[in-house]
């Protein structure tokens, strides 16, 4: 004889209680199962799901949907003059806006300051945290070229992404060989709002993730991604950047698969808007196996970014022909003012000495070079200094900024908190 109850974490996983010991029933997406100290850690089922994915109208739909305006983005990327320019950009405000999910304040400026003048000025704690993130980015995009997305490559993002950054005490580089559980500031294993799988059990998931990753035929590239990404966020494998790790899984698997020619798609913009939906549909896969809701949410997102990017990419066309046109009236269409422009769809905030660094002039020449783009309206002097002033391209700027300046707020409720074994001993 055995009693039946339902499972404090678990929604519609249930916990059978009989004699000879504790049995767990599993569930489409994983089982919860008490471990000798109390708790109950969840541990994910093997990827595909099963039952399969059931494909109705609207996820149909919104596959379709998605496919279509990706492919699109990754058309206009094909148009740009100079798309290494424009990608750069684009990493920079997904480091910040990733960032931002997980609580830091840095802005895109704050960045953009930061890499031309890291030495000798305060800046933010987290913006270290953002610019490894950049570099976490570039770096795994790079590896790519010669190493297939794997467990390797994941562990060196990982150590790139908390390399002398917040975190950087927690095993950089190396999946975790201690619990860690998410929920509110200050709580304990006992009434976590989710307890990843203990280290013997990660390490068998994260195995069959491995084999997912590879898999190139069981399902579209976006529910691939989709899949893999919840996957990897309830295995939760690292003390640290959990969050940040999983989003760029997403345009990683993009890039290798050939979806996207360059990393023109991110999602943080769209997961930090929904922030509290984002949570709700991944706990939905672990309470109730709804892989589908968690598709449809994923799917909408893909769609909105993606459109939003091409509006963005075509924006920055038509300001670059609109200041290319401007430059050469004024200045003659073979001046070397036209470089500075080009430079500063790349770096978007300079100084005379980076300008000069960079077009190969001296200092002199690129002192009138940045005078003249500020005659024309096309920079603008940021500090009020006489010396050691800093331009921006702020038409240019003013095309990111709006995203990256929503507030962040961790710490609203409903919102988990990542925390670990040995965080919490100390």
């Amino acid at each position: 004889m055995f009693c039946r109850i339902r499972a404090a974490h678990s929604g519609s996983c249930f916990i059978s209680f009989a004699q000879g010991g504790l049995r767990v029933d599993s569930t489409r997406s994983g089982r919860y199962v008490r471990q000798t100290s109390g708790y109950s850690a969840f541990l994910p089922a093997r990827l595909p799901p099963e039952p399969h994915i059931a494909v109705n109208a609207e996820l149909a739909r919104l596959l379709s949907e998605a496919d279509w305006a990706l492919g699109r983005l990754d058309g206009v990327a094909t148009v740009l003059p100079n798309p290494n320019l424009f990608v750069a950009m684009y990493v920079r405000q997904e480091a910040v806006l990733s960032s931002q999910i997980e609580g830091t304040q840095s802005t895109l400026q704050d960045v953009l300051q930061f890499e031309i003048d890291s030495k000798g000025r305060e800046f933010p704690k987290d913006v270290q945290e953002v610019v490894n993130y950049v570099r976490a980015m570039n770096y795994g995009l790079d590896r790519l070229r010669t190493l297939p997305l794997s467990l390797r490559l994941v562990r060196e993002i990982h150590g790139e992404l908390l390399e002398g950054a917040r975190g950087s005490n927690r095993t950089p580089g190396e999946f975790r060989t201690s619990q860690n559980w998410i929920g509110p500031a200050g709580c304990t294993l006992s009434n976590a709002t989710f307890v990843p799988p203990p280290v013997h059990e990660m390490h068998q998931a994260l195995d069959n993730l491995e084999k997912f990753l590879h898999d190139k035929t069981s399902f579209p590239l976006l529910v691939h991604c989709g899949l893999a990404h919840a996957q990897f966020e309830t295995i939760h494998p690292f003390l640290d950047g959990n969050g940040r790790v999983g989003r760029l899984l997403i345009t990683f698997l993009l890039c290798e698969r050939r979806a996207l020619t360059r990393p023109l798609l991110y999602l943080s913009h769209y997961l930090k808007q929904h922030r509290s939906e984002y949570y709700d549909r991944l706990m939905a896969i672990r309470t109730e196996g709804n892989w589908e809701g968690w598709l449809k949410f994923f799917l909408r997102g893909v769609h909105e970014v993606s459109r939003e990017a091409t509006e963005a990419a075509r924006r920055i066309i038509d300001l670059r022909d609109l200041h290319r046109q401007r430059i050469s009236e004024s200045l003659g269409p073979g001046t070397i003012a036209l470089q500075l422009l080009d430079l500063l769809f790349e770096q978007p905030i300079v100084t005379v000495r980076l300008v000069e660094d960079r077009l190969k002039c001296v200092y002199r020449t690129a002192n009138k070079l940045v005078g003249q783009l500020v005659e024309l309206g096309v920079l603008r002097e940021m500090t009020g200094y006489q010396r050691n002033r800093r331009f921006s391209y702020g038409p240019y700027l003013a095309l990111f900024e709006a995203a990256t300046t929503m507030p962040a707020t961790p710490e609203a409720p409903g919102v988990p908190v990542e925390t670990t074994e040995r965080e919490k001993s100390g």
